[in-house]
Parts: C-alpha cells; sequence; structure tokens
C-alpha cells in the first residue's frame, strides 16, 4: 500500500495517544496469528507491510489466497511487545475482512463452476477499496473495473436523460479506442439495440436467469452474439449462481461479494517473551 495510505490507517487507530500499550515494558516477544474457522487467506501482505511500519518482523505461514482449515496458525510476528499491541488490531482487520472476501469469492467461482466468470463490483468500502478488490482475486475472482474511468458503462439513467442509441453514439464518439463501452438492459429491445449500436459488453440487470437465457437465445438466432460480452448482475446470492451460469453469460457480477462477506475469525496470541531490552 502506499506509505500514506498505510499513515493514515495507522494514525486512525492509534489516535493522539495510546496509553493501554505503554501500559507494558518495552521488551521483545514472539506472537501468532490464528485461524479460528477454514478460509481462503488473504491481507498477509498487508499484515507484512504493517508489522514493518512498526519495526516488527513478521513471517507468513501460507501464501496469499491459499485455503487454511481452522485452528492454523497463519504467520508469525517478533519484535517490540508495545509494536504488536499496537499494530495486532489493524492487522486483524485487514486480514478478517480481506480473508472474509476471499472465501466467499470462491465459493461463488466454484458454485459457477467454471460456465462464467465471477466478478465483483463498486459496491465497496469508500477508502478500502483496493484491498477488497485485491481480496475478490485472490479469492479466484474478476475484480470489474475499479472506478469510472476503466469501463464506459451506460446504465438506466444514462438511458433515461439521452437514450440507448444516443448515449452509445456519445460514448463511441469520446471514449478512447482502448475503453470498452458497456450497455446495462432491462428488455429484449435494449439488448437488441445494444448488441446493433457496437456494445462491448452487454449487462442483463435484475433479469431472471430465465429471461436471460432466452435473451441470449435470440441473440444467437440473430448472429448477434459474437463480438459482445453478457454479464448478470442484480440480485445474485451464492444460492443461484449455478442458475445464472447456466444461462449463457460470460461474466455474473454481484456486489454481495463485499457486502455480504462475513469478517473471518482470527486472532493474535502473545506466544513467548524473548528477551529483556
Amino acid at each position: 500500500m502506499l506509505p500514506s495510505e498505510l499513515e493514515r490507517f495507522v494514525s486512525e487507530d492509534l489516535g493522539e495517544w495510546d496509553d493501554s500499550s505503554s501500559l507494558v515494558p518495552e521488551i521483545e516477544v514472539k506472537a501468532v496469528i490464528i485461524a479460528k474457522e477454514d478460509c481462503i487467506i488473504s491481507g498477509l501482505a498487508e499484515a507484512q507491510e504493517i508489522f514493518a511500519y512498526f519495526g516488527l518482523t513478521a513471517q507468513p505461514l501460507y501464501d496469499d489466497g491459499e485455503f487454511v482449515p481452522a485452528a492454523s496458525e497463519v504467520l508469525f510476528v517478533r519484535g517490540s511487545a508495545r509494536g504488536i499491541l499496537q499494530s495486532e488490531r489493524l492487522v486483524l482487520n485487514f486480514m478478517a475482512r480481506m480473508s472474509g472476501i476471499s472465501t466467499l469469492a470462491r465459493e461463488c467461482v466454484l458454485s459457477a463452476d467454471g460456465r462464467a466468470r465471477i466478478a465483483a463490483t463498486r459496491k465497496t468500502t469508500p477508502g478500502f477499496r483496493v484491498f477488497e478488490k485485491k481480496a475478490v482475486f485472490l479469492g479466484g475472482g474478476d475484480t470489474h473495473r475499479f472506478n469510472l474511468s476503466d469501463t464506459v458503462l451506460i446504465k438506466d439513467n444514462h438511458i433515461k436523460i439521452l437514450g440507448l442509441e444516443e448515449c452509445l453514439s456519445r460514448a463511441k464518439e469520446r471514449a478512447s479506442f482502448t475503453k470498452k463501452i458497456e450497455v446495462e438492459v432491462e428488455s429484449q429491445d435494449d439488448m437488441i439495440k445494444a448488441a446493433k449500436g457496437g456494445a462491448d459488453i452487454i449487462m442483463f440487470d435484475n433479469m431472471a436467469p430465465e429471461k436471460i437465457a432466452r435473451a441470449v437465445e435470440l441473440l444467437r438466432e440473430k448472429g448477434l452474439n459474437n463480438n459482445v460480452l453478457l454479464e448478470a448482475s442484480g440480485g445474485i446470492t451464492l444460492d443461484n449462481i449455478p442458475q445464472y451460469a447456466a444461462s449463457g453469460v460470460d461474466v455474473i457480477s454481484l456486489g454481495a461479494l463485499t457486502r455480504n462477506a462475513k469478517w473471518i475469525d482470527l486472532s493474535l496470541e502473545i506466544d513467548a517473551r524473548i528477551e529483556q531490552k
């Protein structure tokens, strides 16, 4: 992470004066982080950066993106007792949040069974998006766009203001040739217009999988499916991913990857004193 990001996170967590950590003597200790439940571990790289900021030495026992069984030790850290106590919560927050997202992303990927790519959305925590998107990637998912600059996405409100044809015309005129143009559709008519208008990606928004399957078949019948990616989004959960994956889309994007991911239960335990300074 950027030094400015790290300092912002540390400043937020420490505040102006940390009385609790100063209670302990300035001695060296070692500690271990334990995963209390099965998970796809992530945030280890960020944990190392945070520990290093406090002058501590960290040794991960797994790689980011690996499956970790419950009760596993995932990282050792050694150094100043005060430094470990000061960095503990920030490290655990990063790892618990990111591991939760990675774990849910892996479950969704397995549920799709290789029939469609699982992707995130921009429904992320302000200031923490890059880490949540990274966690999706570590779980086997696709990050989708990080910001509005990555892709031209024509949504329902754009269409209400300008109309679909005008939106597409302006997008093709103004956007760089390196950018893909995606259109959110809610009907077969808009789907046909988007495909004929040169959209690179068509997103079926809040449509049932059966309706999407009929729309995909219609695109094939009209020979409009060769140069367009198809994405399903809206109302998608871990439970209904198999139905959407069978509808013929290439991508399934769901805000649940970040919105519904639970934090993984992790703890940091002081292991033993090393030496008195």
